[in-house]
């Protein structure tokens, strides 16, 4: 990750407010900003999102009683459960991972373990807290960064030997320092970012292990490579590179020398053990129905009593230590168009105990999802068109035409709620989004009329409608 890219990730976490900041009514009002209706879901993760903050204000001797209420969001695809999870995670400012459930495996079989999505999220609060604290200490590190290629710009030059008195002195030292201020204002002005220099950068000694059997492949691997390369001596090589280019690196180095790598661990492992989120996905997937256990479904089970120690509490042991589970907060999701809830094993039911049914998204929802939100779709296709110098307008109507033609393919076909207007909007502004480049300085205005031209013969065509839309 480049220097600008972690600022820019630095931002965002800087930009986050704290859970203490953030009451469940504020919290329901900005997922308003994002979704759509689901009152009863947002007042879900709204309450437990502030028991979050609100356990740690409890005294220490009741605080490890205080079990997180775990969550199962159920309703059909498109109704905006992973747009809350979405949301949610950019919203706390505390360790969030979200996984599929389908992707585990039973231990004993091919594929991911399920306390991988722990070590996963405990990977994310290290970069979170490393982040936090190269934000405290990017002003020292550019500092140190531009000394550095000042010394690579203006080398010092040997001292001097005066026998008489044996004393050492620099030869014309006014006049180096006046030459690197000279060239460190340069250098803070942007005039010497073109400028080609050669820095030793560090050489990556193992490129990639690969172990083979039935294990968490990925774990071991990354486990076993930290271990080597913390152990062996780093090489170094040189490298050309612009003095812009050479600064973010640098800066990176730096502010890797000054941060306290053991306390960033302890700070991480105390949020993931206090405010971690894990949001499981596609629970539905490992599920049962009816009972049956034959061919591929064999693991599924499998993977819910995996899974339980871990929602109940347990220890996981990653590359930074053990991790406790007790108070981490989980957050299941599923259609269950097949399955039901209470065909996951009792146990596994009995750590949800707070379930929330998701709405079918109506006409009018899909009204709303293309206008309110601040990333409705027409909001992006607006912005899209203006880079092309292309001006494009709906007029009311059209909106509502839009809406109709979506909700009447998902009554028709499979309904995948929202998502499928995207598919719609695809369609209707494809020769335009073609056209773009020659379309400039254009006004375009999307009417009733221009809606039902473009869609009208394809969602009649319900053969053809079950290809495109």
């Amino acid at each position: 990750m480049t220097y600008n890219n972690r600022k820019e990730k630095v931002a965002e976490i800087v930009q986050k407010r704290d859970l203490k900041d953030l009451t469940p009514e504020e919290i329901v009002k900005e997922l308003d900003k994002y979704i759509i209706g689901q009152e009863q879901a947002k007042r879900a993760v709204a309450i437990a999102l502030r028991n979050r903050w609100r356990r740690q204000q409890v005294p220490p001797e009741l605080r490890e009683e205080i079990t997180p209420n775990n969550i199962i969001l159920i309703g059909p695809t498109g109704v905006g459960k992973t747009e809350i999870a979405r949301r949610l995670a950019k919203l706390a400012n505390a360790p969030f991972v979200k996984v599929e459930a389908s992707k585990f495996t039973e231990v004993g079989y091919v594929g991911r373990d399920v306390e991988s999505m722990i070590r996963e999220l405990v990977d994310i609060a290290v970069n979170m807290v490393k982040m936090e604290k190269m934000e405290e200490i990017k002003d020292r590190a550019k500092e140190l960064a531009e000394e550095r290629i000042l010394d690579i710009l203006l080398p010092k030059r040997k001292r001097k030997k005066f026998e008489e008195n044996e004393e050492f002195e620099y030869e014309e030292e006014d006049e180096m320092q006046r030459t690197r201020e000279k060239l460190r204002k340069q250098l803070q002005e942007g005039k010497l970012d073109s400028r080609t220099i050669e820095i030793e950068v560090s050489t990556q000694q193992f490129p990639g292990m690969q172990i083979l059997g039935p294990f968490p492949v990925d774990d071991i691997a990354m486990t076993m490579q930290d271990i080597i390369e913390n152990v062996m001596p780093k090489r170094y090589k040189k490298r050309r590179m612009t003095i812009a280019e050479a600064r973010n690196y640098l800066i990176q180095e730096e502010a890797q020398k000054l941060i306290d790598m053991e306390a960033v661990i302890r700070e991480a492992i105390r949020r993931v053990e206090n405010l971690g989120i894990v949001f499981i996905d596609e629970i539905d997937k490992i599920t049962n129905p009816g009972g049956y256990t034959v061919g591929p479904d064999v693991s599924r089970e499998g993977v819910q009593r995996d899974l339980l120690p871990i929602i109940e509490g347990s220890n996981v042991m990653t590359k930074y230590g053990i991790v406790k589970t007790d108070h981490i907060l989980f957050i299941a999701a599923g259609a269950f168009h097949v399955a039901k809830p209470s065909d996951l094993i009792p146990e596994l039911q009995g750590r949800f105990p707070i379930r929330v049914e998701l709405n079918p998204l109506t006409e009018e929802d899909f009204v709303k999802i293309l206008t309110l939100p601040e990333n409705a779709l027409i909001k992006q296709y607006k912005a899209l068109l203006e880079t092309e110098g292309v001006e494009i307008e709906f007029t009311d109507e059209a909106i509502r035409e839009i809406a109709h033609y979506a909700a009447q393919v998902n009554e028709q076909l499979e309904n995948i709620g929202a998502r499928r207007l995207q598919t719609v909007m695809t369609t209707l502004l494809e020769d335009i989004l073609f056209d773009a480049p020659k379309l400039k300085g254009q006004k375009i205005l999307i009417t009733k009329e221009f809606v039902q031209e473009k869609l009208s013969a394809i969602v009649q065509n319900r053969d053809l409608s079950r290809y495109i839309l």
